[in-house]
């Protein structure tokens, strides 16, 4: 019998979503970073075994929302949760349980799919009392179908996680070809990776007011081997601008070359990477320019 099935996974930002879906489909196909609320959409995943289909949806952190953009990524990341077949809740295991935590148990209440807690970054734990007394905290706000320790970052525990995952999802069909991990298209893939070496590389000032758009791609004409891809970096200030370019246009050259590795990885070809900045306004907080840029109630 063969099963398949959508597993959308929760939680507050930081919590190593991301790395998780990087680790369980083998490829880089969601950015991580230390700073919090790195995931803006909703990026699928998709894993397959002879007996098993799972497409997991790693939704953006939830959190607090301080502007229009951010208002969206957190109602993104529970939209997906009536139309899946399994949730995983994803919890710091080293971090205490805070008044985001019950805003999540009690979304997961109202839609009734099964749910399972997933302690991450169980490899951190030294107080394994404390870690039970956690564990008991969450089970007192939710029933849930199953508790699992793991270290995603160290690939620890995953198998099995993976066949009890599994075992929970209806029989089914392979809804995407087997050698398919994501169905974001190529230019959001690059976007998104020159995003994160803005993030790992800029001032704490930058993050969370940078989007990447692709302005073109195609192949140069004539050398069909070299892709030519001209992105634009976006932010809200003069002051983030320069933060971005750098003294001489050195921090820029920085992020373009750290991104061009793995651009290159992900297309299989040599590329010609341009990239301008530009300042648009407090874009975050007007609609017109998220509609834009790709923001909007589905993420």
């Amino acid at each position: 019998m063969h099963r398949s099935g959508f597993v959308t996974i929760v939680g507050k930002p930081n919590v190593g979503k991301s790395t998780f879906i990087n680790q369980i489909v083998g490829e880089k196909i969601a950015i991580v970073s230390e700073k919090p609320q790195t995931t803006r959409n909703t990026i699928r995943g998709i894993y397959n075994t002879d007996e098993c289909q799972i497409i997991f949806i790693d939704t953006p952190g939830i959190h607090a929302p301080k502007h229009r953009l951010g208002a969206l990524i957190s109602d993104a990341a529970v939209s997906t949760l009536g139309a899946v077949d399994l949730v995983l809740w994803m919890i710091n295991a080293v971090e205490p349980m805070d008044e985001i935590d019950a805003t999540i148990a009690k979304r997961l209440k109202s839609i009734h799919t099964p749910t399972f807690l997933i302690l991450n970054k169980t490899d951190l734990a030294e107080n394994f009392d404390r870690l039970a007394t956690l564990v008991e905290k969450y089970r007192n706000l939710l029933d849930f179908k199953g508790v699992f320790g793991i270290s995603a970052l160290k690939n620890q525990h995953l198998d099995a996680l993976l066949k009890d995952i599994a075992e929970a999802l209806p029989e089914g069909p392979k809804y995407y070809p087997e050698d398919q991990v994501t169905d974001h298209p190529e230019k959001f893939m690059i976007a998104e990776l020159v995003r994160e070496k803005v993030l790992r590389l800029t001032h704490e000032e930058v993050p969370h007011s940078v989007t990447v758009l692709i302005d073109s791609m195609a192949p140069d004409d004539e050398r069909p081997h070299l892709m030519n891809i001209h992105a634009t970096v976006v932010v809200e200030r003069d002051s983030q601008k320069g933060i971005v370019i750098g003294k001489g246009g050195q921090m820029l050259k920085q992020i373009g070359t750290a991104a061009r590795h793995d651009i290159l990885v992900l297309l299989g070809m040599k590329i010609y990477l341009d990239l301008h900045v530009k300042v648009i306004k407090n874009w975050r907080n007007k609609d017109i320019h998220l509609r834009n840029f790709g923001f909007n109630e589905s993420l």
